[in-house]
């Protein structure tokens, strides 16, 4: 299985939304109709700070990922935050999602990047076989103060 990995286009939007419900599914996560279109229409615009990748194998499309770059006070150009990662249960252990993260890994060290930094649950001991391949979790604990 060689996939290819290429920008998010228009045409894809059917088959990311269906991508992005099981990543919301996977997290336990609702959210609105109106959200996940401002999401979508943000990834495929140009001049919003928001990415989208996704993973072709033989014409199926079976893999997302979204990044976004940050400035940090740490770093003279910037970070990048790799913030969605979803494979197709059907495609999950032939290596899609280390080719999205190598994918982002590539761009942002195209970009001038100083760091690619991702989150997951705790509990996501699968996902997390992966990412321990990469570098060792970095021991932050994150807080949230929800605004909405």
């Amino acid at each position: 299985m060689t996939p290819l990995i290429r920008p998010l286009r228009s045409e894809d939007k059917v088959v990311w939304r269906e991508l992005y419900d099981g990543y919301l599914h996977f997290y336990e996560t609702i959210l609105s109709d109106e959200l996940i279109e401002l999401a979508w229409e943000r990834l495929i615009d140009p001049e919003y700070d928001s990415y989208g990748l996704i993973a072709e194998v033989d014409g199926e499309l079976l893999g997302i990922t979204h990044y976004s770059f940050q400035t940090s006070t740490w770093a003279a150009k910037n970070y990048c935050y790799l913030e969605d990662l979803f494979v197709s249960p059907k495609a999950r252990g032939k290596g899609l999602g280390r080719s999205l993260i190598d994918a982002v890994i590539a761009i942002a060290r195209g970009e001038g990047s100083n760091r690619v930094y991702w989150n997951t649950d705790s509990t996501n001991a699968t996902a997390r076989k992966l990412y321990d391949t990469y570098t060792e979790e970095s021991g932050k604990v994150q807080y949230r103060i929800e605004l909405n």
